[in-house]
């Protein structure tokens, strides 16, 4: 019986066209879930797919999506547990401590009162983050009291709900690069360095990637943090702390990875497709 896929998403990336292309190569024909489009009804049936893969670019459009498919009886990459603990940086902050997986130091205030106490208690330079956000953007480095006040009063003024949750990262003194590892099941099929002379090193705001080796220890510390939000497939962000080794910073649910598969020289969409495959066919056999 043949497998049937879905993929929801905004529109078709330069990823998404890698992904229908790997499962067309597997002899799989893929439907494409357009959300501007899509429908759902409280109390639905499935739709009619043995798995759905996730790909919208917007997180709430997604994560809705994926909480109401499953509701219906579908399988879907990722979970939506998964997704919205990734979707958070306070949820996953919890979820790493919880299963003990290293991880830089992390305050959260409510009030810019209470903030400026916390980032003077952990001790300049710091990090402020909106817990939820991705592409590197509306992070702040905040280097002396002034830069401080002014930041928590633009937050307090102009932010949105998410703006009032302050969340304060360590400011980690890393080597010029942070790595990203990518996790499909239980595994850490490659990962690549990120690496510019800004402090932010997101390739979308202009870091080179290269390839780096997947140690015991990368490995090991990667299925570790993809297994405490829920698993499935994800990109890992991590810090090289000089005194404290690897500590994850972020673990992203969509990731892009366009960039990451020449210099790794790992076919990432054929490999998710693998694994999408071999959960439809898990799924197919419980029934």
């Amino acid at each position: 019986m043949a497998i049937r896929v879905g993929i929801i998403f905004s529109r078709p990336r330069v990823e998404e066209k890698h992904l229908f292309a790997s499962f067309e190569q597997r002899g799989v024909t893929v439907t494409p879930i357009n959300d501007d489009e899509l429908i759902l009804d409280v109390g639905m049936k499935p739709l009619p797919f043995d798995v759905i893969l996730e790909r919208s670019v917007s997180t709430s459009r997604g994560l809705y999506a994926l909480r109401m498919l499953e509701a219906a009886g579908n399988v879907t990459i990722n979970r939506f547990h998964t997704a919205n603990t990734c979707a958070d940086k306070l949820l996953t902050t919890a979820a790493l401590q919880e299963a003990g997986v290293p991880q830089p130091k992390v305050r959260v205030a409510f009030t810019p009162e209470t903030a400026l106490k916390a980032i003077e208690e952990m001790g300049y330079p710091v990090v402020l983050k909106p817990v939820i956000g991705s592409w590197g953007r509306l992070l702040a480095r905040i280097n002396d009291r002034d830069a401080a006040e002014a930041v928590l009063e633009h937050k307090e003024v102009l932010g949105s709900y998410q703006h009032s949750i302050i969340y304060i990262q360590e400011m980690v003194r890393k080597p010029g690069r942070d790595i990203r590892a990518f996790v499909v099941g239980n595994e850490c099929i490659c990962a690549i360095y990120r690496s510019a002379e800004h402090w932010i090193t997101n390739t979308a705001r202009g870091g080179k990637a290269s390839n780096c080796p997947v140690t015991p220890e990368l490995n090991d510390l990667c299925v570790r943090a993809a297994n405490a939000v829920g698993g499935g497939v994800l990109a890992v962000d991590v810090f090289e702390d000089p005194d404290r080794g690897l500590l994850v910073n972020e673990i992203n649910h969509t990731m892009e990875f366009r960039n990451s598969i020449a210099p790794t020289g790992v076919d990432i969409p054929g490999r998710v497709a693998d694994y999408a495959l071999a959960v439809a066919a898990e799924g197919i056999g419980a029934q």
